[in-house]
């Protein structure tokens, strides 16, 4: 009776060794109703983000894409106001995003492991401050909903990507 006893014990114990730790992790999504849904899901298999423009008028976040790998996600948003455009350093990484909205999204704020701090928009709404729930990843895609404005943006987490050289 030992002898079964020891045995699923080490059988429970193998089995959960063998159950990867979960890394993933998602905030939001911030902001408010209406527009198109929008994802960047499949984009992230073209390396980690590397690069962002983010489209601003006098009131809100109107566009955005981002690069992943050495491609451009889709542009999503409107086409009025500025373009801004910021290159992350190689290995450099975004985690954390914080920003505010109200009925659009109005600012964005990028923080990256290097300790730089890539404010966007206007600092005016309700604050949102979005970080990773597991130690060691990275904002991986966003997603969200957008018309002629973003309307709401949501942020996903996960490891850099191991295979990502030449990124």
């Amino acid at each position: 009776m030992l002898a079964i006893a020891v045995l699923a014990l080490l059988c429970i114990s193998a089995s959960a060794n063998a159950i990867q730790a979960r890394s993933s992790s998602y905030n939001g999504e911030y902001g408010g109703g209406g527009g198109q849904r929008f994802s960047h899901s499949g984009n992230q298999m073209d390396g980690p983000i590397t690069a962002i423009r983010v489209r601003v008028n006098r009131y809100y976040i109107v566009g955005l894409q981002v690069r992943y790998g050495k491609v451009w996600s889709d542009y999503v948003g409107g086409s009025s106001g500025d373009l801004e455009e910021i290159f992350l350093h190689p290995g450099e990484s975004v985690i954390q995003v914080s920003g505010k909205y109200k009925y659009y999204l109005r600012k964005l704020v990028f923080v990256t492991d290097k300790g730089r701090y890539l404010p966007f928009g206007k600092d005016t709404g309700t604050s949102f401050n979005a970080v990773p729930l597991h130690p060691n990843t990275v904002l991986r895609f966003i997603s969200g909903r957008s018309g002629s404005l973003i309307n709401a943006i949501g942020l996903h987490w996960d490891e850099y990507p191991s295979d990502c050289s030449s990124c």
